[in-house]
């Protein structure tokens, strides 16, 4: 099963997110299309890679930020097919936007996944913004009281 990690990043009086833009509707595909956000993340590439470890390495390639993981928030399992962990970020350093990840390298396989824009969202905007998965953004509007 695959495992996905991300981070809820607190920066600005807002949340540090990725902002997709211009993805392609594939074909019998049940992936998000359009314009949407989402909390920066990927998967744990290596059996012993911890979560918080990954999360860590995750938002340095796609933000080029360092943060401290500081406790997880939500998880989710998806048909069997996958799980997905949200973790609460401390922002420590670096410039956001300085990602080198393959999504910033022009790589073909990349083309039809869009662009790919690190943004801070202000707090009072999150309501009112595509932010994926649904789940999550239900629960941090109520925990957070946004």
């Amino acid at each position: 099963m695959r495992i996905r990690v991300a981070g809820l990043i607190e920066m600005e009086d807002g949340f540090a997110l990725m902002h997709r833009t211009n993805v392609k509707k594939k074909e019998n595909s049940s992936q998000p299309y359009g314009d949407y956000y989402v909390f920066p993340g990927g998967g744990v590439e290596e059996k012993d890679e911890s979560y918080e470890i990954g999360v860590q390495r995750e938002i340095l390639e796609e933000f080029g930020i360092v943060v401290e993981v500081k406790n997880k928030l939500y998880s989710r399992t998806v048909e069997n097919k996958f799980e997905e962990h949200l973790y609460y970020c401390i922002y420590k350093s670096g410039k956001l936007g300085t990602g080198t990840g393959p999504e910033f390298s022009g790589d073909p396989k990349y083309a039809d996944r869009g662009q790919y824009i690190p943004i801070i969202i202000p707090k009072n905007e999150i309501r009112n913004i595509r932010l994926l998965p649904e789940e999550f953004k239900e629960k941090l509007l109520k925990d957070f009281n946004l």
